[in-house]
């Protein structure tokens, strides 16, 4: 049985003469990629890597200049297949105002069931699976308009999360989210894996969101540069500062004690694992 959710196969994309004003963000070469289902795979590069436009490519918003894009056996070129990619496939923007658009939550929830032509009491078990899932049952009947930022997110995904997917593109979810907004968009993503085995794609620049992935593919002027698990990925810290990304604290730690002599591993992520790391260095001393 074939296990991949997504790849893409030397997938190439710029925007032709006239069609929209060539930007870097807008450029991929050659970007190959498998991606299997149930995974948790982060993509991260600086502003203008490319990783953006890779995720728009997921669910056929935007289609190949050239090379493919396979989204659970489906070649995303077919305009007869977009609407059954579009379903498998949730996409989650940065700026959930983007996404939102009925005056009362749960008719915005409700609003891509809907339109897939789903029947109305299985809409009504969505809608309620859906903001309970993201822990806003109490607003059901809120004004999204009035709701916090980090709320407003949590509808978005409300909204995605109706139509059933079986993969999930976050495409920086959290940006424009304080700490606390960033952990509950965080906590949804763990759940989603969790109970209902959802392959999960996070766009990010947030290192610590990156550090909790199975997987981080780096990008840089539209290539894939690094690709592993975050341990040996982030362990590459000065590589990683040439490319203008920070690596978690942790890691920065480690990499300052080792730079002054101090033999101690840069494979921890966690503050647990740092810590652990010190005590047994200095208790072996």
């Amino acid at each position: 049985m074939d296990n991949t959710a997504i790849k893409t196969e030397n997938l190439t994309f710029f925007y032709a003469s006239g069609e929209e004003e060539r930007a870097p963000e807008d450029v991929l070469s050659g970007v190959s990629l498998s991606l299997e289902k149930g995974s948790f795979v982060a993509v991260l590069g600086h502003n203008g890597s490319g990783k953006s436009t890779l995720a728009r490519h997921l669910n056929a918003l935007l289609l190949p200049k050239g090379g493919t894009v396979q989204v659970f056996g489906m070649d995303t070129r077919d305009e007869e297949l977009t609407l059954e990619i579009r379903r498998r496939v949730g996409m989650v923007f940065q700026n959930p105002d983007n996404q939102l658009v009925s005056n009362v939550v749960e008719e915005d929830v409700a609003f891509a069931p809907e339109n897939l032509g789903i029947p109305s009491p299985e809409i009504r078990r969505r809608v309620d699976e859906a903001l309970e899932m993201v822990g806003m049952t109490e607003f059901r009947t809120h004004a999204p308009h009035l709701l916090s930022g980090g709320q407003k997110q949590r509808i978005a995904i409300a909204g995605v999360l109706a139509m059933r997917p079986e993969c999930v593109v976050f495409d920086e979810p959290t940006a424009m989210l304080d700490p606390r907004g960033r952990r509950d968009v965080m906590e949804i993503i763990d759940r989603l894996r969790r109970e209902y085995g959802t392959t999960v794609i996070l766009i990010t620049h947030h290192m610590e969101e990156a550090a909790r992935a199975d997987r981080a593919v780096v990008m840089s002027d539209g290539r894939i540069v690094m690709d592993g698990a975050p341990r040996q990925v982030f362990a590459r810290v000065r590589e990683l500062d040439e490319l203008g990304l920070a690596v978690p604290g942790t890691v920065r730690l480690m990499w300052e004690l080792r730079a002054r002599g101090v033999n101690v591993p840069l494979t921890t992520l966690s503050v647990q694992e740092c810590a652990q790391a010190l005590a047994d260095h200095f208790q072996n001393r």
